[in-house]
């Protein structure tokens, strides 16, 4: 028996209509399927590269390497003060025009025009071809035909995100529906105090994000988190979720706890009693300008007063979680193969005004930090035992039901595709 209210249909699951049947996890060990996603999902669908406060004044950059989409691409904030993506390619002979010591890498800094290594064409901050070196040896050039091709670019909420589709015409507030609408008017520009990770991950990309989106796994992988007389209270009980919605390809879950100080201080080790802070972040929330009442309707959306977190999930790899204490982590999950990933997460609080402020947002990054190390390798032993095929289907819980939303989503991406001819016909076997 749930904790919290399940809806008329029994389960979340058949209320979303999905099937109880086990799964198959054959789409995440097929190399044949990986590429038929890298056409259908990551060339095709928008994908969040960054924040707006990474180009903080005219001539910022930074480049995203997009390995699933066989991709890299520039981002600049133009003299205009827009926001411009374009693929980081010369236009004289395709050589990668923004790049340090090592090409591979990311690279970022400020600059007036990109001049390629190789030539020296430049470019300016709008994407045009400004000069070619010895102009005269080439055949009557025309420099406006060989500017930077462009790449579709938009903003929202001060995340940037990219769509690599030249034949796109969905704008990014429609792609992201009703949770992205949902959401708008949080606070995130105060957030500017940012820790970053990264990691390379043996697992496919969507294990990591099927991780994240349920906490059935939580007071089992996680029980030496919590002191040992908690971690027996929370094993026995579980770990249930308010809520949880689906709209389209995203999906979210909405959580209890984070509520601060606990009841008992003997619930939390003695490093979070000192610093009153933890996994949930600092118990004492900064004023961001909203109380929990007036927050974004998609935020907090059964209005639980022990609401903790939501957990939206952005198809196809971006996770945003919004935290009762006025703070937001995101995670990325960028393929590299079948089998691999890099993942990124990224912790976000208003600027700490004094030292003791600084060290407890040290502490919940550190800790989730923590709880990313014990997710990630259980991954690679997942992935492992996937790839042995000894088992082909696996029957899934109903705090399990974005998982199958998940697998389908991308099942269904890569389906269309082919049905529309673009690409070769396979299968996830």
């Amino acid at each position: 028996m749930g904790h919290f209210p399940k809806p008329a249909e029994g389960s979340w699951t058949e209320h979303f209509k999905f099937d109880t049947e086990p799964v198959s996890y054959a789409d995440s060990i097929s190399p044949e399927f990986h590429e038929l996603e890298r056409d259908a999902i990551f060339r095709r669908t928008w994908l969040n590269v960054g924040r707006a406060e990474q180009l903080p004044r005219k001539g910022s950059y930074f480049t995203k390497e997009l390995d699933a989409a066989g991709a890299s691409v520039i981002l600049v904030r133009g003299t205009d003060d827009e926001v411009r993506a374009f693929h980081n390619v010369c236009r004289h002979r395709g050589n990668k025009l923004v790049w340090d010591d090592y090409p591979r890498e990311e690279t970022k800094g400020t600059c007036r025009a990109f001049t390629c290594k190789y030539h020296a064409w430049r470019y300016d901050l709008e994407g045009k071809l400004a000069f070619v070196q010895q102009e005269s040896e080439f055949f009557d050039i025309d420099k406006s035909k060989y500017g930077l091709l462009q790449v579709h670019c938009e903003v929202w909420e001060g995340f940037i995100f990219v769509n690599l589709d030249p034949e796109n015409t969905t704008p990014l507030r429609d792609y992201l529906g009703k949770f992205g609408q949902g959401i708008e008017g949080y606070p995130f520009h105060q957030l500017t105090q940012v820790h970053k990770y990264r990691a390379e991950i043996g697992s496919n990309w969507k294990l990591f994000i099927d991780a994240f989106a349920e906490f059935y796994h939580a007071p089992i992988l996680h029980s030496g988190q919590y002191v040992s007389e908690e971690a027996a209270k929370i094993k026995k009980y579980g770990y249930e979720a308010l809520s949880y919605d689906i709209d389209g390809p995203h999906s979210m879950v909405s959580s209890w706890g984070g509520i601060a100080p606990p009841k008992e201080r003997a619930m939390v080790k003695p490093i979070e009693r000192a610093l009153r802070s933890g996994l949930f972040g600092p118990w004492e929330a900064p004023d961001i300008g909203l109380s929990t009442e007036e927050l974004p309707p998609a935020i907090n959306p059964t209005r639980s007063e022990v609401w903790g977190m939501d957990s939206f999930v952005f198809f196809p790899n971006f996770m945003l979680l919004i935290w009762r204490p006025n703070w937001v982590l995101t995670y990325h999950y960028w393929p590299t193969s079948y089998n691999t990933h890099i993942f990124e997460g990224t912790c976000y609080f208003v600027p700490p005004q004094n030292a003791f402020q600084r060290l407890q947002q040290e502490l919940a990054a550190v800790t989730f930090k923590e709880y990313g190390l014990q997710d990630g390798n259980t991954l690679e032993a997942t992935q492992t035992m996937l790839e042995s095929r000894t088992v082909d289907e696996f029957p899934l819980c109903d705090q399990e039901v974005l998982l199958r939303h998940l697998h389908k989503t991308a099942q269904s991406y890569v389906r269309q595709h082919q049905q529309a001819g673009s690409a070769t016909p396979a299968t996830a076997s």
